[in-house]
């Protein structure tokens, strides 16, 4: 679970990532560019890049693994629809979720099942916060990630997971920057007093 290593981060990305965020913007521009003429394979680029993240935030919100693979999907079909309506310049990414979280909101608005949260969240590389903590308190991490309001949550995991700025999750969420930092804080706030028993035990 990657947002584990990262949900107490509170400083911007180093200087080394800000290099390789410019390369991958230069790229993601030519795909944009090339997707806004027509060209199928550079969209398909771009549902490569961001297919992973945009799936997992998802999985997150709504619960069922099908349910968010039908939303991601649903919303790369309309992003691939508004693309003409994408301005240069700005951040794809940030707009690409956007358009998710409408994708979601709708769901929810429509049908509200909410599934249990799964107990196994398999992650592909363990951060220094997974050496740290035990099965157990990595299990009760993602249990009180799925139980934080869907408000905070949502705003938390596009911080943690993908790293956006609290101006760009105020952006895809609707809210001010503001509110997005305050979220975020909450999020983070809830989680540690959820975490801090089981801390506390395993350092006794």
């Amino acid at each position: 679970m990657r947002y584990a290593e990262r949900w107490q981060r509170t400083s911007p990305p180093g200087e080394v990532g800000e290099r390789l965020d410019q390369r991958n913007d230069a790229e993601e521009h030519l795909l944009i560019r090339g997707a806004q003429q027509g060209d199928r394979q550079a969209f398909a680029r771009l549902v490569e890049r961001y297919w992973d993240g945009l799936y997992r935030w998802l999985y997150h919100l709504a619960h069922d693994r099908h349910t968010a693979e039908d939303l991601a999907q649903e919303a790369f079909l309309k992003a691939l629809g508004g693309l003409h309506t994408f301005r240069a310049g700005t951040n794809f990414r940030a707009w690409l979720f956007r358009i998710a979280h409408n994708t979601f909101a709708n769901h929810r608005r429509a049908a509200r099942p909410r599934q249990p949260y799964p107990e196994d969240l398999a992650a592909e590389d363990e951060g220094p916060v997974e050496q740290v903590l035990s099965r157990e308190s990595l299990l009760l991490l993602a249990r009180a990630v799925g139980r934080l309001p869907a408000e905070f949550r949502a705003a938390f995991l596009l911080r943690a997971e993908e790293g956006l700025s609290f101006r760009q999750i105020g952006g895809v969420l609707g809210i001010t920057e503001e509110t997005a930092r305050w979220r975020v804080f909450k999020a983070r706030q809830k989680l540690m007093s959820a975490l801090a028993p089981q801390l506390d035990r395993e350092k006794s």
